[in-house]
């Protein structure tokens, strides 16, 4: 926070609902006093528990690993090369995740997040 926004006021989080993303975290890290300073500054926002599209993004780092680019790559450049290579084979399949928890699932069970129209 201090290096990257040294001047916001207030930084916006969207993380996962994984049980060590919680403000008691930064009390377990940092002296009382630093945790309260960071979790003054940040609003944090949880992605839903099912369906999460970070979920979907997890996922995708995960294939990516698991298709070699987990080894040490010596350069930025060709970091950015072979996940560029990586990323053209993928779009190339149609590679897709199977997403099952639907958008009319998703209204149902979050309807307390959508708007109601009349």
């Amino acid at each position: 926070m201090d290096e990257d926004f040294p001047l916001a006021d207030k930084i916006l989080l969207v993380m996962d609902n994984l049980n060590t993303h919680s403000i008691a975290s930064l009390y377990e890290t940092f002296a009382p006093e630093e945790a309260k300073r960071i979790k003054d500054k940040l609003e944090i926002h949880y992605t839903p528990k099912h369906g999460s599209r970070l979920n979907m993004a997890e996922i995708e780092l995960k294939v990516i690993n698991n298709h070699g680019l987990s080894a040490r790559i010596p350069t930025i450049g060709q970091m950015r090369e072979e996940v560029a290579a990586w990323n053209r084979r993928r779009n190339q399949e149609a590679c897709k995740i199977n997403r099952r928890f639907t958008t009319a699932a998703t209204r149902i069970k979050l309807k307390r997040l959508y708007p109601q129209f009349k």
